[in-house]
């Protein structure tokens, strides 16, 4: 997996019990996948607006990022 868990998303995740439960749940590719898609946002506040859709996201059964081309790093 090219993409390690950054601590943004790291900390994101840990406050959100059923998203945590979900990112522990999917694949270790479907988690490179949202890691890809939160840290490809150049801009901070990008970046933050990820972290929270992804959050979302997980919690409401989304295993991967939607309408996204995918990881360019596999």
């Amino acid at each position: 997996m090219p993409h390690k868990l950054p601590a943004d998303l790291k900390k994101a995740l840990a406050s959100a019990p059923a998203a945590q439960a979900a990112w522990e749940d999917i694949t270790p590719l479907a988690r490179n996948e949202w890691i890809c898609w939160v840290t490809s946002g150049k801009k901070a506040e990008t970046r933050d607006i990820r972290i929270k859709k992804a959050l979302s996201k997980l919690k409401g059964g989304m295993r991967r990022p939607c309408c996204w081309a995918g990881c360019i790093h596999r």
